[in-house]
């Protein structure tokens, strides 16, 4: 064996003639760099900012390195849809076919129980568009609320669906529907106005709207238009100004607005001009199974007025019929199109109710009115669904 001298001698000339002075300099640097950086740590409660974007940096450089760019998520256009439902216009079949339609599409569905709250103070609406819009895309928003102007808040503007049907047919929906619920249970009226009184549920229909309750009356006969109007407080006083915006509003930021009295055909343009979210709805709407739970949302009680309460409606509505005459005619437009024939002829404007004799006519004359049987296709007009 050697001295222990000469190895460390060996020890110190191997060491020396591994590590130059440029090396060993480099080397402290580098430990007094770690020392600053872990005192800057312990200082400021976590890692410096420079050292996360680094490690970012380099993550994201050796994946693209080795893999390439993630792969980008391919919507579809458009991937923001809303659905501001119009009472009493065929809303819950719409809804019950979208159920079916998001399970089997993915995208997302999101239905509003909120059914009386149709117009909101400015903060409740920018609350609910940045909701909306926060929702993961693809989304389909629906609940009862009068138009929103995504825009006019600098928040990117959706695109909107609709459907309406004719107003008095919609009228008589709905005062049916709030006194005797359909038939998905008797009780469900009770549950919807319960503080309706008993000789407010059994009001005659004609006297409603003969004697001017307010039920039957503007401005609550002043319905439809308001959902297209928006939420400027003008929007809800019956005239050609809510008419002209809601009309201006459905030509700029409506993809469709349907009617309900050719629901097949909207449906179908439906599956046309929004495939990834209503791809084999006409053949859900029409499968047997969807069928029994469609039929369970036909208004009961409902039954037809008098042609002279007909009459007194339709003038108190002029302007609804102004709107949906206009989307009627914008409806048919897309259908030609698409190139889509219609498989419902459209009803002609109902006329008659406008040459009726004046409501100070005799008794006998009433009574022969209402027990003229040609008269009875003139009711055909009105659905009943």
């Amino acid at each position: 064996g050697s001295c222990p001298l000469t190895r460390c001698h060996v020890c110190l000339a191997l060491l020396s003639f591994r590590f130059s002075p440029r090396d060993y300099g480099f080397c402290m640097s580098a430990l007094l760099l770690f020392c600053l950086a872990s005192l800057f740590y312990q200082w400021n409660g976590g890692a410096p900012r420079i050292l996360i974007e680094l490690r970012q940096y380099l993550g994201e450089s050796t994946f693209v390195d080795d893999h390439g760019p993630y792969p980008p998520r391919v919507l579809p256009f458009p991937s923001q849809v809303v659905y501001n439902r119009v009472g009493k216009c065929g809303s819950r079949t719409v809804v019950l076919l979208l159920r079916v339609l998001a399970e089997r599409h993915q995208f997302t569905l999101v239905s509003s129980d909120i059914h009386n709250k149709t117009r909101l103070s400015k903060h409740e609406q920018v609350g609910l568009m940045r909701n909306i819009s926060n929702l993961p895309k693809p989304f389909l928003f629906t609940r009862h609320v009068h138009f929103l102007n995504f825009s006019r808040f600098r928040i990117e503007q959706p695109v909107y669906i609709n459907i309406i049907r004719d107003p008095i047919s919609r009228f008589l929906s709905n005062y049916f529907f709030r006194r005797f619920g359909d038939w998905r249970g008797e009780q469900n009226h009770l549950i919807r106005t319960p503080g309706m009184k008993d000789f407010e549920r059994y009001l005659d229909i004609n006297v409603c709207i003969l004697e001017n309750y307010p039920e039957c009356s503007n401005p609550r006969l002043f319905y439809i238009i308001p959902y297209f109007c928006g939420q400027h407080p003008q929007c809800r006083e019956p005239g050609v100004w809510a008419l002209e915006r809601a009309k201006k509003n459905v030509l700029e930021n409506y993809l469709l607005v349907g009617i309900l009295e050719e629901l097949e055909d909207v449906l179908l343009l439906l599956e046309r001009l929004l495939p990834h979210f209503f791809s084999d709805v006409l053949s859900i709407y029409k499968s047997p199974d969807y069928r029994k739970l469609g039929n369970m949302t036909g208004t009961v009680k409902k039954h037809m007025p008098t042609l002279r309460a007909l009459q007194v409606l339709y003038q108190r509505m002029k302007y609804e019929y102004d709107f949906y005459y206009f989307i009627r005619d914008q409806f048919h437009l897309m259908k030609k199109k698409i190139g889509l024939k219609s498989t419902a002829p459209s009803a002609p404007q109902p006329s008659f109710l406008l040459n009726l004799p004046p409501a100070t006519q005799d008794a006998d004359l009433e009574e022969e009115l209402e027990e003229d049987e040609d008269l009875e296709d003139a009711h055909n007009w009105l659905v009943q669904p």
